[in-house]
């Protein structure tokens, strides 16, 4: 009998306020469940970055957001590699402490993990980002120079032939303090998650390589009532390990179309096709890749308990999913749809077979 690997595609959408996966690394826990009952599992920085802490998951695919909305449309595949040489990208508004700091982290993951951290870079203008919460109650951000990142990413690129970028950038330490207040009591939205995605996205969709974004501010004032969910990014001045851990083995990104074609007779490359079940907020739906996979033969799972400050359900869109309360019940539709089993008959109660007439004109 053919084995086909079981994939699942875990998204929790950053700065929308979720409250399982809206704090750094808090959904980590549900990651590390679901990789144990599929072959393959495929997500995002959000849900994996835990400031300083991290997890090895052997069959997790870590795939920036631009990225994971390409795969899904069927543009780009994911090729699974061993190892990547990263390279990292240093913001010239860095303080000479906190740049000092950081490549401390970068040489600490060499030595102590093993990384292949081979250049830095620091870009040739501050790259000066602004941050703010939308009427809505999510977090947004713009980055004032742009061409700056992306002059850095590509002298790596060309240059020192990384294949995977990290990138730590001067975030304002003069935050909303009734946003970060409630954030730190686990109440709130990530006031920088705005500001990452687009980060990220820059140089993803430039490119066509791995990053992911850890961003440097002062350490905060000790704050004896933090929220759990929020402890994680306040362990110390740096957000960069997990980012370096996510993108030394983040999946290289192959194409239908341009350089790299050959890349996709490869018979390990997943394609956006070979999903078999996405799982996602019930109130998060409208993004891309959710829009992307409602067109495939692929079991959309919405969670209603992770609330966001987003109001898009699938039921709003005309996506067919199957609605669950929470991650543990989601992890039991998973088992059974692996398992070739409809769920429908896992009550005390099932239905007759329903009788079908062709409408004749």
């Amino acid at each position: 009998m053919v084995h086909l690997p079981y994939t699942v595609v875990l998204i929790v959408p950053t700065g929308i306020g979720a409250t399982i996966g809206g704090y750094a690394g808090d959904a980590l826990p549900v990651a590390r469940a679901i990789s144990q009952v599929c072959d393959r599992l495929i997500t995002h920085p959000n849900v994996l970055n835990g400031a300083q802490l991290y997890w090895n998951l052997p069959n997790t695919f870590y795939v920036e957001g631009y990225g994971l909305d390409r795969f899904a449309r069927g543009d780009w595949g994911l090729q699974p590699v061993h190892q990547n040489r990263v390279g990292l990208i240093l913001d010239q508004g860095l303080e000479p402490e906190l740049q000092t700091r950081h490549l401390q982290v970068a040489d600490a993951t060499r030595a102590t993990l093993g990384l292949d951290i081979t250049d830095y870079i620091l870009t040739d203008t501050p790259l000066e980002i602004n941050l703010g919460i939308a009427s809505s109650g999510t977090s947004w951000g713009t980055i004032g120079n742009p061409d700056s990142l992306l002059r850095a990413a590509e002298t790596l690129i060309t240059q020192a032939k990384v294949q995977a970028i990290a990138v730590v950038v001067r975030f304002p330490d003069e935050l909303d303090s009734l946003a970060l207040d409630n954030y730190r009591h686990g109440q709130g939205v990530d006031p920088l998650a705005g500001a990452e995605a687009v980060i990220s996205h820059l140089i993803v969709r430039q490119f066509g390589i791995p990053a992911a974004h850890a961003p440097a501010l002062m350490p905060l004032p000790l704050e004896p009532n933090l929220s759990p969910r929020a402890a994680a990014e306040e362990l110390g001045y740096t957000f960069l390990p997990c980012v370096l851990v996510g993108l030394s083995r983040a999946p290289q990104f192959v194409y239908t179309e341009g350089v790299n074609l050959k890349s996709t007779l490869v018979d390990s490359v997943i394609w956006g096709n070979q999903v078999d079940a996405v799982i996602i907020p019930e109130t998060a739906c409208g993004g891309s890749a959710i829009l992307s996979f409602s067109h495939r033969n692929t079991r959309i799972i919405t969670v209603a308990e992770n609330k966001t400050r987003l109001q898009v359900t699938p039921e709003s869109l005309g996506i067919q999913a199957l609605k669950v309360n929470s991650y543990l019940e989601a992890l039991g539709v998973l088992v059974a749809h692996r398992a070739g089993i409809s769920v429908s008959v896992l009550h005390p109660t099932v239905s007759s077979l329903n009788c079908f007439s062709k409408t004749r004109d």
